[in-house]
């Protein structure tokens, strides 16, 4: 399913946005990735907060 969002992404509209997964920390103290779509724009105060 992964493969279809990536080919969606790249052609089209798709080009303005980005996929961008950020590393969060959990409770019990390890790692877990959160992903979401984002406009290219906005990848790097997505990372700020």
């Amino acid at each position: 399913m992964a493969k279809k969002v990536v080919a969606t992404l790249k052609t089209g509209a798709g080009k303005d946005f980005a996929k961008v997964y950020k590393a969060v920390k959990n409770d019990k103290g390890s790692y877990s990735f959160k992903s979401e779509i984002v406009p290219n724009d906005k990848v790097k105060d997505y990372f700020k907060k």
